[in-house]
């Protein structure tokens, strides 16, 4: 029982000298120095040079194959597409990355035309490279990443 007790006031000990500790290494906040300042890093500069509609469909049909195949097991292609037009370009203040957003129509091997919806990103691809490519085809978006009906894949 006596050492219990021993331990316990050793305890508190350690508590109270941590929190008396604690206390005195409170400060406040100083100004950055020039290194932490980030003065390489001067920030986005974005000129707005989107790719048109029509130079992002065989990205999206790749990605759809590829997509299908590996998680899905599903057969489906796209085979083609038709209706391809912008919606809106930048739709947000100026300050936002530059998107063009456009919709169409895809045709699939299994017949049915399904509408499509995508956005091309600038510095949007691989590690801020490059135009990425977003997009989602209507009643095919299994992960529900743009549900409800692929309305999140629209400005």
């Amino acid at each position: 029982m006596r050492a219990l007790s021993t331990s316990l006031k050793s305890l508190r000990l350690a508590a109270g000298l941590g929190l008396l500790f604690g206390a005195l290494s409170l400060g406040e906040a100083k100004a950055a120095n020039p290194l932490e300042l980030n003065f390489w890093l001067s920030g986005p500069r974005y000129d707005g040079r989107v790719a048109d509609c029509d130079k992002a469909l065989p990205t999206i049909a790749t990605q759809f194959w590829e997509k299908e195949s590996s998680f899905w097991n599903s057969p489906l292609k796209i085979t083609g597409f038709s209706s391809v037009h912008e919606i809106a370009f930048r739709p947000w203040q100026s300050d936002n990355i530059p998107r063009r957003y456009c919709t169409g129509e895809a045709m699939l091997n299994d017949g049915k035309v399904r509408r499509v919806h995508f956005s091309i990103i600038e510095d949007g691809g691989f590690a801020g490279f490059g135009q990425g490519v977003e997009w989602c085809v209507v009643g095919l978006d299994r992960n529900w990443a743009y549900n409800p009906a692929c309305r999140g894949a629209k400005p």
